[in-house]
């Protein structure tokens, strides 16, 4: 347990505290919307479209080939 001298250090580490507790409850925001984001059936369709042209791609290059 932390022993403390002074008023001011308490105060300094209860700021600091606060201040580490608004920091991770932004970057929780942030990763909430990027979920939120990420279950978009739009952003599923571009990532379906870009898996799909790979695929015919490589299906294209193997002919092509043989």
């Amino acid at each position: 347990m932390k022993q403390y001298n002074t008023q001011e250090d308490i105060e300094r580490d209860i700021r600091r505290l606060s201040l580490e507790k608004q920091i991770a409850w932004e970057e929780l925001k942030i990763i909430k919307e990027d979920f939120r984001d990420a279950l978009q059936p739009s952003h599923w369709l571009q990532t379906g479209f870009k898996m799909f042209t790979k695929l015919g791609l490589m299906m294209l290059v193997k002919k092509i080939i043989r």
